[in-house]
């Protein structure tokens, strides 16, 4: 589908110089000579390289079509993590390195999206929020004032987080998946 260069969004992915582009910032600009522009940084989803593209505000550029499916996380071994397609109960794996750093936050049957271009998995999309447990954390100070409230906790699957202080070693707690942060204890 072809969308015009001001259209073009963060996360967006486009087809570009015979590639899969993920679009890591944009910015429109208008000089004070001269036709409108977006300046785009993006990542190749293939060769891992990045490139700065300039965009004329009038030249229309490729967006990528994806699929999105449902699927249950099941395992993981040493390079990969193992999927079932919830409907046809067929089973994918997909490198770790693709996945990132996210692919810890990975339990048994959690529910995620797998985004597929041209049936090649692209990107693994999880729930909002994942329930986790605190391994270890230090202990809060007493009198400590509200506005250092946070102290740093390790998660049973190796994630460092920042917690309140009255969060203790193997409480229960919610992770936001899109930033890694705490949102509440469970």
């Amino acid at each position: 589908m072809k969308i015009n260069a001001g259209e073009i969004r963060v996360g967006m992915l486009l087809e570009y110089k015979n590639d899969l582009w993920q679009v890591l910032k944009t910015q429109h600009v208008k000089p004070g000579k001269g036709g409108a522009f977006a300046q785009v940084e993006m990542k190749s989803v293939n060769k891992n390289t990045k490139i700065n593209e300039r965009f004329r505000s009038s030249e229309n550029i490729e967006k990528a079509s994806l699929e999105d499916i449902s699927f249950n996380y099941l395992y993981s071994d040493e390079n990969n993590y193992f999927f079932m397609d919830l409907k046809t109960f067929e089973q994918i794996e997909i490198k770790k390195e693709n996945v990132g750093e996210k692919g810890k936050l990975l339990s048994e049957n959690l529910q995620v999206t797998i985004s597929f271009h041209n049936d090649n998995p692209i990107s693994v999309e999880l729930p909002n929020q994942v329930k986790c447990k605190i391994k270890s954390t230090d202990v809060s100070l007493k009198g400590q004032t509200v506005s250092s409230s946070y102290k740093p906790a390790i998660l049973d699957n190796g994630l460092s987080v920042q917690v309140p202080p009255f969060i203790e070693d193997s409480d229960e707690i919610l992770i936001d998946t899109r930033n890694l942060e705490y949102v509440k204890k469970v």
